[in-house]
């Protein structure tokens, strides 16, 4: 009886917690509702007077375009970074050669360089290949940035697997590329539903690479939500509505397949 009062008094900073993290969620979504004047310091914890999809309907206008450049983005670096870093990972995991213990530190290191420390000779390097403004220099910045964690992803996931699987293939007369496309790729699943879960996300919600490597009609949704604000005076109302809708994929992509994610983890795609 006591270790069951014990683990339900264990749930009450876990739900006073939830509610406290939840509560700008309720904000944004009871203001999104609301009308003009209905939004202020004064009544933001208040329940809109009445239901209306109003604001959502002007907001979703304004940032289709830009929701359909994200997708544009993220679905192909997503993807993209995701099969590079799986073959870097199985690679470096199970064949191994002459540098491999230098070359795998190199790559990781990547993921320590700050954005805003190679935005200049970035955006000399997009000039130069003529991808400056458009789509797909920004998908190229997002794969080459995410190679760096999909390789420590995969390459801690194949490490775990037993070498004697990859050596009966050999003996039996596979090569490289057979035993990745037969034997790894199958069980890589979990890893897979990790690392395009974490990518997508980066992707969608950058910022900065965005606002800078993009022109105007090629913005991402954070750029677009961001001028949405103005420079004077915000409607709140609908600015949160369209927070709201430039949050909702990643939102589902965790409902959805949060626990796909959990199961990932947990099959040592984060073991070290």
């Amino acid at each position: 009886m006591n270790r069951s009062r014990t683990r339900y008094l264990s749930y009450i900073p876990l739900i006073l917690l939830s509610i406290f993290f939840l509560l700008p969620m309720y904000v944004m979504l009871v203001t999104g509702f609301k009308s003009g004047d209905e939004v202020g310091l004064k009544y933001m914890w208040d329940l809109p007077k009445s239901f209306s999809l109003v604001n959502f309907q002007v907001a979703f206008t304004q940032l289709a375009p830009y929701l359909w450049n994200s997708l544009n983005v993220v679905i192909p670096a997503a993807v993209i970074s995701s099969i590079l870093g799986s073959l870097n990972g199985y690679v470096l995991a199970k064949w191994k050669f002459r540098g491999a213990d230098v070359i795998f530190p190199l790559i990781l290191f990547g993921m320590f360089i700050p954005y805003q420390s190679i935005l200049i000779p970035l955006v000399d390097f997009m000039h130069k290949i003529n991808l400056y403004g458009s789509l797909p220099g920004l998908v190229l910045t997002h794969i080459i940035y995410g190679i760096p964690i999909t390789t420590l992803t995969f390459r801690n996931y194949y490490a775990s697997i037993p070498n004697e699987l990859v050596e009966a293939a050999k003996i039996d007369g596979a090569d490289l590329m057979s035993i990745y496309w037969n034997i790894l790729l199958p069980i890589s699943i979990p890893s897979f539903v990790v690392v395009l879960i974490w990518q997508f996300t980066q992707a969608w919600n950058d910022f900065l690479f965005s606002v800078v490597l993009t022109s105007s009609k090629n913005w991402t949704v954070t750029v677009a939500l961001n001028n949405m604000a103005g420079s004077q005076i915000v409607a709140w109302n609908i600015q949160m509505a369209a927070s709201l809708i430039a949050a909702l994929p990643t939102l589902l992509v965790y409902i959805l397949l949060g626990k796909y994610f959990l199961r990932g983890m947990m099959a040592g795609s984060l073991k070290g």
